[in-house]
């Protein structure tokens, strides 16, 4: 069965968390594949980098949380591991990339609301669980 590492980013810029609007319609976090040599921290960066635009962020130490799913592709049930980490920002300005149709700044309770699968949801509420025991 083949198989995919990603990393994805909670991103947060004050009280909000950033969701994008997928193509295939659904919302969640920056996500994506894990090139070679990469470390989580490189992958998290230039992902960020590549579908909002954002730069400066700051990796909050501590925080790794893990979701996994199969999806289809080709024909073939792939086995996709996606490895979370928190990073926060100040730059709230966002250019979406081709592979998003929208994007939101939006508290925790919208967030709550507005994710799509529930596997995001949880990593959501570890990440802000995990801000309110460390701040």
């Amino acid at each position: 069965m083949p198989q995919e590492f990603s990393v994805g980013v909670v991103v947060f810029c004050k009280e909000e968390f950033l969701l994008l609007h997928y193509e295939a319609g659904h919302w969640g976090f920056v996500k994506g594949h894990v090139e070679k040599g990469e470390k989580p921290e490189e992958t998290a960066r230039r992902e960020l980098k590549e579908e909002t635009g954002i730069k400066a962020i700051h990796l909050v130490k501590g925080f790794k949380e893990k979701e996994e799913y199969f999806y289809k592709k080709e024909g073939k049930t792939v086995h996709k591991e996606v490895v979370y980490l928190l990073a926060e920002t100040k730059e709230n300005k966002v250019r979406i990339s081709y592979e998003h149709t929208d994007y939101k700044w939006v508290s925790y309770g919208e967030a709550m609301q507005i994710i799509t699968h529930m596997q995001t949801k949880n990593i959501l509420k570890k990440a802000y669980s995990f801000l309110k025991q460390h701040s």
